[in-house]
């Protein structure tokens, strides 16, 4: 069972929007990471990185409006975020988008884990499954190996 703050190991609104708001933070972060992906591909290549930072948009957007619905001031997005390593080129930008689509999927299963509502463990399993066909394509771009997570979030092993 899930764990909280109180030590009681109930799945309450509170623990699911602590896991909400870090999901949304993850989100603004792949948000902003996409325009760094874009900004290194040719422009033949970009349309994969809108279609990837429209879909993480909606999502956080999904998120707000949630957290609002239920009276809680959404975590704001950052003016920039450290980039894991330099992204000199179009190989550098795959990796990073495989960063982005794997921190969102470990926010999202934290969701999972944490969620009281049947509502926000459908939202979180549709995100993972999205976020994993992201990142098959990232990965293959990248040259990465194996391109597929069985368990999308969780750290392999």
């Amino acid at each position: 069972m899930a764990d909280d703050a109180s030590g009681s190991g109930e799945l309450t609104e509170k623990t699911e929007n602590d896991a909400l708001q870090k999901a949304l933070a993850a989100e603004h972060a792949a948000v902003w990471g996409y325009g760094v992906v874009g900004s290194a591909l040719g422009a033949e290549h970009k349309a994969p990185a809108a279609t990837s930072e429209a879909a993480h948009r909606d999502v956080r957007d999904q998120v707000v409006a949630v957290l609002e619905d239920r009276k809680v001031e959404p975590v704001g997005a950052q003016g920039g975020y450290a980039l894991p390593f330099p992204v000199l080129s179009a190989v550098d930008a795959a990796s990073l988008a495989v960063v982005l689509e794997d921190g969102v999927a470990a926010a999202w299963v934290r969701v999972l884990d944490q969620a009281a509502e049947r509502s926000t463990r459908e939202l979180a399993v549709g995100v993972l499954g999205d976020t994993e066909v992201r990142a098959v394509a990232w990965r293959t771009a990248a040259g990465k190996t194996p391109v597929t997570s069985a368990l999308p979030g969780l750290p392999p092993g």
